[in-house]
């Protein structure tokens, strides 16, 4: 009997944890990407669960952004998106309302190629001299490019001006195809932009101009391991990972906030 009943609590203690833990497929948003590739093993390590991770612009048109994904009815868990865009899909019943849960705010950043001149940026003026002086700008297709082309060139008097230089990049980081050359300046948020090499952060979209972006997460409608998927979110959110959030350059929101 003494046998059995070790093998019965190997089992448990080895197979177990493996044979019943969750798979959690999540996308998101490149904006929290930073700090989410940094906690996610830790979070697996604690609770056992798989998480599967894949990325999308909040919105758009193009193939991986969340909208085009929830039309293909993709097995989706756990989005992490612009808190606005998650907020219709809310309203739209393709996430629980309960489990929307904001994670950190991000900032408009500006940068130009490493080793390439920085213009002022500082105030309005100076940054609407500096674009009217660029021969190329790139922005991108989430939130931060939507308000950048359909406000912020309005804001400034230029939006005639920019038609003919400014384009919105799908798919990429706004910062590779500034380190590439191919753009002059590039505007994305700060927290998609840090991880790039070869750019230079020269500032951040100053004063009224700034739009600050929160990023939320919330569990899909039809998830079939919600439990596993609500741990999730609350472990991103925990005051114990504000340091990672910070660090990534955006500010924790939440229960992180507090840190």
């Amino acid at each position: 009997m003494k046998r059995i009943a070790a093998a019965f609590a190997a089992f448990f203690l080895v197979v177990a944890p493996s044979a019943f833990a969750d798979t959690i497929n999540v996308v998101s948003s490149g904006g929290f990407a930073a700090a989410y590739k940094e906690l996610i093993p830790e979070f697996e390590k604690r609770t056992g669960n798989k998480v599967v991770s894949q990325w999308g612009p909040s919105m758009g048109t193009t193939k991986n952004a969340v909208p085009q994904r929830l039309a293909r009815n993709e097995d989706i868990d756990v989005l992490i998106m612009v808190g606005e865009a998650l907020d219709n899909l809310i309203a739209d019943k393709k996430v629980i309302a309960d489990t929307r849960m904001p994670l950190a705010q991000s900032g408009i950043g500006i940068v130009v190629k490493e080793g390439a001149p920085a213009p002022d940026v500082s105030t309005p003026e100076a940054l609407k001299t500096a674009l009217l002086g660029a021969k190329s700008v790139a922005y991108s297709d989430s939130a931060s490019g939507v308000y950048i082309e359909k406000e912020m060139f309005d804001k400034l008097g230029i939006k005639a001006e920019m038609a003919g230089k400014a384009k919105m990049i799908p798919a990429v980081p706004v910062g590779s195809v500034v380190a590439s050359g191919e753009y002059e300046i590039g505007f994305q948020q700060v927290s998609e932009l840090k991880p790039i090499t070869g750019i230079k952060l020269i500032g951040q979209v100053p004063g009224d101009l700034q739009k600050i972006t929160v990023f939320s997460a919330g569990v899909v409608e039809g998830s079939h391991h919600v439990a596993a998927a609500r741990a999730l979110i609350d472990f991103l959110a925990d005051p114990a990972n504000a340091a990672v959030i910070r660090g990534s350059g955006m500010e924790p929101l939440g229960k992180a906030a507090a840190k």
